[in-house]
């Protein structure tokens, strides 16, 4: 939908959304496409590859959707897939999607607790799972009523049928549900670091809700020999809608791989081996691939895009993007409940450092007041996006309450703080109880986190606001280190020294704690929230 551009105005004028209200998931990005085409590229953890066409996905998932109508799962019911990156989810999502199901995506690094909290959360009546999955449900089956059905990749046990043997013996043949644009295709789980996980429940429009928002920041995508590869799991919006759905929309091969834990190397390593050209990688990832890049193998990369996004990208690592790869990093923003609204594309407009970029071409993004009045440029407030929007979420599962607090008028609030420029350009502040109060400032972590990652010895930092009788609170800062340097009081001293003089007086940690590990989410987002707790519990707080 987003037309090749000369310039951001250009490509904002030239946009418009086209929505039909007839759609389908599954049949755009699987039975529309030239069946000999080259849809999914699968590498198996000890190199072996597989390759599969547009027309053998297609049979495939008809079989699949063949065989949970037979066994009584309808229009409505919830299926989830408890997969890693492999052909098996790619077919499980397309058949769900074309019997009117509703795909309920989960990480397979979720422990028995968080698997049974979202399975009973969305009644989920059928699930398609591994061997290891099948070990977590078993200890939790009978407090699953609603789970009538188990299918299991690696053959039958543990109360699951045989996936590949019930797919041999269904037809290829299905009849796609008409389904509206509107109708319920997809929950994701938000990552719950904030309370527990909510469903965010989408409607199939939100595929093509995402499609500029993949354009914009990938330069016009596609092109001509463009392949995907992302190290997210598909079972996280980032992985599924930032790169598997669109991808296959526009016909445009996916390279499936997932490490048990990402490698640098063995990144840099699969990006050179099969030519990837375009790729999301959390910010989390490149951290640490600059930790060890540039390197012979990154130099045989032949990347055209990467995009980022998750946690400000700082001229640190834009620097380095351009030097390993030759381009620009091109950061965007979003979240499950409205994703991939705001970004950057390099070859039409200035990638400034600390910033997202601009609204994608389609969306309307604001910086708002509690009460949804939208600020003038250069405020500071809750960064926001104007409904009606194809992206935006249909409502969180069964919580018409949250819905409803998820809005201010007509403005969805993100709970991000950030700050619009007269160019267009957004900042992110930070969470909303992210943002620190100190001498009278609001401090946002990130700036001084980019700070931080700028000093020779940090690899990576999180900055969190400690009680401080003074000046409300104080900063303080958790580092890890680079490999050769020993965190003594000495370094300590620089790098505050360091921030003071690149930053603020009244931005440098007052406080430094040199930690091994930083608290992530699953999708490599630092969990300040976790930081703030610890150093609650430690200071006596809780």
């Amino acid at each position: 939908m987003l037309k090749p551009a000369r310039s951001y105005a250009e490509a904002a004028a030239g946009f418009r959304w086209n929505v039909p209200a007839a759609y389908n998931i599954g049949v755009d990005i699987c039975d529309r496409q030239l069946g000999d085409a080259r849809a999914l590229i699968c590498r198996d953890a000890d190199g072996r590859v597989r390759e599969y066409t547009f027309g053998a996905l297609k049979k495939l998932s008809n079989k699949l959707a063949n065989v949970l109508v037979a066994r009584g799962i309808g229009p409505g019911d919830r299926v989830g897939i408890l997969l890693p990156q492999s052909p098996e989810t790619a077919v499980a999502h397309i058949a769900v999607y074309k019997a009117g199901m509703v795909a309920v995506p989960l990480f397979t690094l979720f422990g028995a607790d968080a698997l049974e909290y979202r399975l009973q959360a969305a009644g989920v009546r059928a699930l398609i799972a591994d061997a290891g999955g099948l070990v977590k449900i078993a200890a939790i089956r009978d407090r699953l009523p609603d789970l009538k059905l188990v299918l299991s990749i690696d053959g039958p046990g543990d109360g699951a049928d045989d996936f590949h043997a019930m797919l041999a013996r269904s037809f290829d043949s299905f009849q796609p549900k008409q389904t509206r644009a509107d109708d319920p295709a997809m929950i994701i789980f938000t990552s719950g670091t904030t309370g527990p996980p909510k469903g965010a429940l989408h409607a199939h429009r939100t595929l093509l809700g995402h499609l500029p928002g993949v354009e914009f920041p990938h330069e016009f995508f596609p092109q001509k020999g463009d392949l995907f590869w992302t190290p997210a799991d598909w079972a996280w919006i980032g992985g599924l809608i930032d790169v598997l759905l669109p991808a296959l929309h526009h016909g445009v091969p996916v390279l499936a791989y997932r490490a048990q834990k990402f490698d640098p190397e063995d990144a840099f390593r699969l990006m050179a081996e099969h030519r990837v050209r375009n790729a999301f990688m959390p910010p989390t990832a490149l951290k640490m691939m600059r930790r060890i890049g540039p390197t012979p193998l990154s130099y045989d990369c032949d990347l055209r895009s990467i995009g980022s996004g998750g946690e400000t990208l700082g001229e640190e690592l834009l620097g380095w993007g351009r030097e390993t790869f030759g381009l620009t990093i091109n950061e965007f923003y979003g979240q499950t409940e409205c994703n991939l609204v705001v970004g950057n594309c390099a070859g039409i407009m200035d990638v400034r450092p600390g910033s997202m970029g601009r609204a994608i071409p389609g969306h309307r993004v604001g910086i708002v007041d509690g009460e949804g009045n939208e600020l003038p440029d250069g405020a500071a407030g809750t960064i926001a996006v104007r409904r009606p929007d194809p992206v935006m979420f249909l409502g969180y599962w069964n919580d018409p309450e949250a819905t409803a607090a998820k809005f201010a008028g007509d403005w969805l609030l993100t709970g991000d703080q950030g700050v619009r420029d007269a160019d267009g350009y957004f900042r992110y502040v930070g969470r909303d109880d992210d943002v620190i109060t100190t001498s009278g400032y609001r401090v946002g972590p990130g700036e001084i986190e980019d700070c931080l990652a700028r000093h020779m010895s940090v690899a990576m930092a999180a900055v969190i606001g400690v009680p401080d009788p003074v000046r409300t609170q104080g900063i303080k800062a958790f580092i890890v280190l680079r490999p050769g340097y020993e965190g003594t009081p000495a370094l300590s001293r620089e790098i505050r020294e360091f921030v003071k003089t690149h930053l603020a007086a009244h931005e440098y940690p007052r406080e430094m704690e040199f930690v091994t590990a930083l608290p992530m989410t699953a999708t490599g987002k630092i969990m300040r929230g976790a930081l703030r707790s610890r150093e609650a519990d430690r200071r006596g707080e809780a």
